[in-house]
């Protein structure tokens, strides 16, 4: 009788558990600014509207999925159309991000290599670095900032195009984060 009790009870802890929640899934990973907020206005400093040579805004982002290698960021304003294509205007792309870094300080340096190993590609005005922000009219583009946490390095120089960057991450995206921003001048 004492081995049938245990026997059920045994039974009864693992359906016990079986029913329990499962664990919380880790939150998502995300990006955010503080320099504007999400869905909000872009401050002329980052633009060209500025009295003095725009900067990049600062970045940070937290719960990049384990396994992690590196990191790419892309800056765009899918708003405009370039020479009647589907090409948007590129306006930062930073890719080999160390998977220990957590966010970029406000004014990143326009160099096509950053001291941490991040590599800067070319902007659609041909130079490395942040083109700071130029919408003109009365109407707002919306700049879009694309993380995405990726499981390799990429085999990629400063002089990759946003089509090569994008064709070397496919199949290594292990999440993606998006901060979004408005301006005009």
């Amino acid at each position: 009788m004492l081995v049938r009790r245990i026997a059920i009870s045994a039974v009864l802890l693992a359906a016990s558990a079986a029913m329990a929640d499962p664990p919380p899934a880790p939150p998502p990973m995300s990006l955010t600014s503080s320099s504007f907020a999400d869905g909000g206005i872009i401050p002329d400093k980052y633009s060209w509207a500025s009295s003095v040579a725009p900067v990049s805004p600062a970045l940070a982002w937290q719960n990049a999925p384990a396994g992690t290698a590196s990191f790419a960021l892309i800056v765009h304003d899918p708003n405009v159309s370039r020479n009647k294509t589907s090409e948007d205007y590129l306006h930062w792309m930073v890719f080999n991000i160390p998977a220990t870094v957590h966010d970029f300080a406000e004014a990143v340096p326009n160099s096509a290599q950053l001291p941490d190993g991040a590599i800067q590609g070319k902007a659609t005005n041909g130079k490395p670095g942040y083109l700071g922000l130029g919408a003109r009219g009365n109407v707002y583009h919306h700049y879009v900032f694309e993380l995405f946490a990726l499981d390799t390095k990429l085999d990629l120089g400063p002089d990759a195009t946003r089509e090569e960057l994008l064709k070397a991450m496919d199949g290594h995206i292990l999440a993606k984060a998006v901060d979004e921003g408005r301006f005009h001048r």
